[in-house]
């Protein structure tokens, strides 16, 4: 019996519709649902204990997922700790990700970083951590604007041709640094990224600016944080807590934000669901690519979350949500989408012409 058959003998399998995608352009296959595990360990005073962190897990394999999400930093190591635990009788099931860039020791100005010396050396610690002796997916975790690209992306191709590490993924990066970077590596030979990392949700919809279409044009999986918007999306800020809070500092508890917020509760009590599943279901239906990380303190949170993978949002609810929340783009996109501009541009064929999406 290997170690999933083990969970679904402790706990009796969810019904779910959980499918399968492939990492970007790579064959490698991960579920539509990724499990984030920030939440894994006590160490931030708002994390769960192992047991808990547990459970949580169990419920994610139980109902087909694979996919793990993991970073140095997260619960000062003690994420990666539970993590190497958890799936240690059967390695090689579930797809690993975790992250190199945030600091290990504070005051020490190469323990942080996007450079060599930190990526050989996070990496590294992250392996012992996590008790592998391979990493599935290794993300960058934040762009430094101090190391070379061409640094980095030779680094991580030691990684990968030494077996150290499979996939590579780029997280909290401006679109043009992975453009280059993307062209370097297809240039030079080395591998290039297959996944990005990004927040994205329906209150914070500006990767649609460059990040999501430079993501579908190098053909890369994007993995979404925070689509339920730190928990405004849910609904829980419907009282009068809420409009004290909007008082303060907090920019998600924005007036504009809570009237989206309420425009999925509307949606999500037509269909039947939490706000939570359709915001999660939303980031899902946006493209074909997208396989948003989900977590949570609580099993029985995490076990909602998860059913966004059984249903789906009829296309005249997608587009009340798309408008609901709809941002202006900006230039150059608002002015090379006006129709003088594609007058110009087209020649006045620009209706007869079949368009690659953006």
């Amino acid at each position: 019996m290997n170690a999933l058959q083990s969970l679904q003998s402790l706990n009796p399998p969810i019904l779910s519709t959980m499918r399968y995608k492939l990492f970007g352009k790579s064959g490698l296959r991960v579920s539509e649902l990724a499990l984030g595990t920030m939440t894994f360990g006590p160490e931030w005073g708002w994390g769960c204990d192992f047991e808990t962190s547990k459970h949580i897990f169990e419920a994610y394999a139980n109902a087909g997922g694979n996919f793990i999400d993991c970073a140095n930093r997260y619960t000062e190591g003690t994420a990666e700790k539970f993590v190497g635990e958890l799936i240690g009788a059967d390695r090689h099931h579930f797809v690993v990700a975790t992250k190199y860039t945030l600091f290990d020791r504070l005051d020490d100005p190469n323990f942080s970083g996007n450079h060599r010396k930190n990526m050989m050396r996070s990496v590294e610690a992250s392996l012992e951590r996590m008790k592998t002796d391979f990493i599935d997916v290794l993300w960058l975790h934040a762009w430094d604007f101090n190391t070379p690209v061409e640094e980095v992306m030779r680094g991580l191709d030691d990684l990968v041709r030494q077996g150290k590490v499979l996939y590579i993924g780029i997280s909290d990066t401006p679109a043009w640094v992975v453009a280059q970077a993307n062209t370097l590596a297809e240039l030079r030979g080395w591998t290039a990224f297959a996944g990005l990392q990004i927040q994205y949700s329906l209150i914070q919809r500006t990767p649609e600016r460059d990040l999501l279409p430079m993501a579908r044009a190098f053909g890369l999986a994007v993995t979404p944080w925070a689509t339920m918007g730190g928990g405004v999306l849910t609904g829980k800020y419907f009282d009068s807590e809420a409009e004290g809070r909007l008082k303060g500092n907090s920019e998600r508890l924005s007036a504009h934000n809570l009237a989206i917020a309420r425009g999925v509760a509307e949606v999500a009590k037509a269909l039947g669901t939490s706000p939570g599943q359709v915001a999660i279901r939303w980031a899902m239906q946006r493209g074909s690519n997208i396989i948003p990380l989900i977590g949570a303190t609580k099993p029985g949170q995490f076990q909602e979350s998860l059913g966004a993978a059984n249903f789906s949002i009829p296309p005249q609810m997608m587009q009340q949500l798309d408008e609901m929340s709809a941002i202006d783009l900006g230039f150059p996109h608002d002015f090379l989408n006006s129709d003088g501009v594609k007058g110009v541009v087209f020649g006045g064929t620009y209706d007869l012409i079949e368009h690659r999406e953006r």
